[in-house]
């Protein structure tokens, strides 16, 4: 089986993907922007073979890497990163060498805001109403159906990127005093974040899920600078367990994963907010190892290569949680103190990639417990700032 890996030595965690699926007989190409000795050891020893190019937003260049490695190696069965930044280009890979898996359409319809706002609204998934921005009339005669606040918002971005909350008319008219092309406005819903987070296999069943919960909307956390927290959860609420599971078959995904966002409403209902088509971000794929005790890596390898997964098994058991920091703020504790103070909790402290500064801060600490209480007291110890 010859399987193009895009990129797979970012995010860094990434590459345990690659390792997997070189420990079951995958033959691993990658393209990267990275220069092979550059790489990870781990990661060389995974790679069947290395094609660089400076710039993977080149697509000529992609088409000839995945030329070069189709002479070289044969046909090619699965093209992917498993990121969100190239999931176009996957896709267009995909179309142009008759590759398994979602296609420059599937994207269109299932990436940007209002192909996902026309996906949940026909599944019966409440989401909230949206229109493409053209203009600020536009914007203001759907403010008044139903009502301010909106959020604008790029009709395809991660992150909370360029996203922004309007209140009134005059707010509408000076966010539009530039155009926005390619933007969306959505009616604001006040929640809390909570993920449906999984994996499908070739027949579009899941086989794993998780949930986890946020601190704080990851707009607010963006346009505000907070820290973030955010952590997995033992049990998925029932009803976030009927919406996700009628998102994800809306979706029709195929060996695939997604990361699906929803806000919890005080009345305890959900409303979906976006689908990523993806893993969850940041190191959330390890969070949820430490909260299974298991590796989600292998079981992605073990969905691509046609595993038989009807016996596997798992157990949320611990709320692992990623508490962030940032570099503008002064806190209470340094880190040694917090090595000593969080003790057998703490399983990882990583410095975060400058793209994730805005969204999930400059520094994260991971840490794994078995109650809510002793979890939020980690985050406190974490974040204070002595105010």
């Amino acid at each position: 089986m010859n399987v193009v890996f895009i990129s797979p030595h970012f995010p860094s965690q990434f590459f345990h993907f690659v390792a997997a699926l070189r420990e079951r007989g995958v033959n691993v190409l990658g393209i990267g922007d990275t220069p092979y000795d550059s790489l990870r050891h781990e990661l060389r020893e995974s790679l069947s073979e290395y094609f660089f190019t400076p710039n993977l937003n080149d697509y000529d260049a992609l088409l000839r890497a995945v030329g070069y490695f189709t002479w070289r190696h044969g046909r090619i069965d699965r093209i992917d990163s498993l990121n969100e930044t190239w999931l176009e280009v996957e896709s267009r890979l995909r179309e142009d060498f008759h590759v398994p898996g979602l296609l420059p359409a599937d994207i269109a319809r299932l990436r940007t805001k209002m192909g996902m706002h026309d996906v949940f609204k026909k599944a019966g998934v409440p989401h909230p109403d949206g229109i493409p921005v053209k203009d600020a009339a536009g914007v203001k005669a759907f403010a008044k159906s139903v009502g301010y606040p909106l959020v604008l918002k790029p009709d395809v971005g991660v992150g909370a990127a360029r996203t922004f909350k309007v209140s009134t008319d005059a707010e509408v008219d000076a966010a539009l005093a530039e155009p926005l092309p390619h933007y969306v406005a959505q009616a604001f819903v006040r929640g809390t974040i909570v993920t449906y987070d999984g994996l499908v296999d070739r027949e579009g069943h899941i086989v794993f899920r998780l949930s986890h919960e946020y601190s704080d909307g990851v707009m607010e956390v963006v346009l505000e600078q907070r820290d973030i927290s955010f952590w997995s959860l033992t049990e998925i609420p029932p009803e976030l367990e009927k919406q996700g599971r009628k998102a994800v078959a809306a979706l029709g995904l195929r060996e695939r994963w997604f990361h699906l966002e929803f806000f919890r409403l005080s009345d305890g209902n959900y409303v979906a907010l976006e689908a990523n088509l993806r893993p969850p971000g940041g190191f959330m794929t390890d969070q949820m190892n430490y909260a299974c005790d298991m590796d989600v890596y292998r079981l992605w390898a073990r969905v691509l290569t046609g595993d038989d997964l009807s016996g596997f098994r798992y157990t949320p058991k611990y709320h692992v949680c990623h508490v962030a920091r940032r570099a503008a703020k002064r806190y209470r504790y340094s880190h040694s103190e917090l090595v000593t103070k969080l003790g057998k909790a703490l399983l990882l402290h990583r410095e975060l990639p400058p793209v994730y500064h805005n969204a999930m801060g400059n520094e994260m600490y991971l840490t794994r417990h078995e109650s809510l209480a002793a979890m939020h007291e980690a985050i406190q110890l974490v974040q204070d700032t002595g105010a």
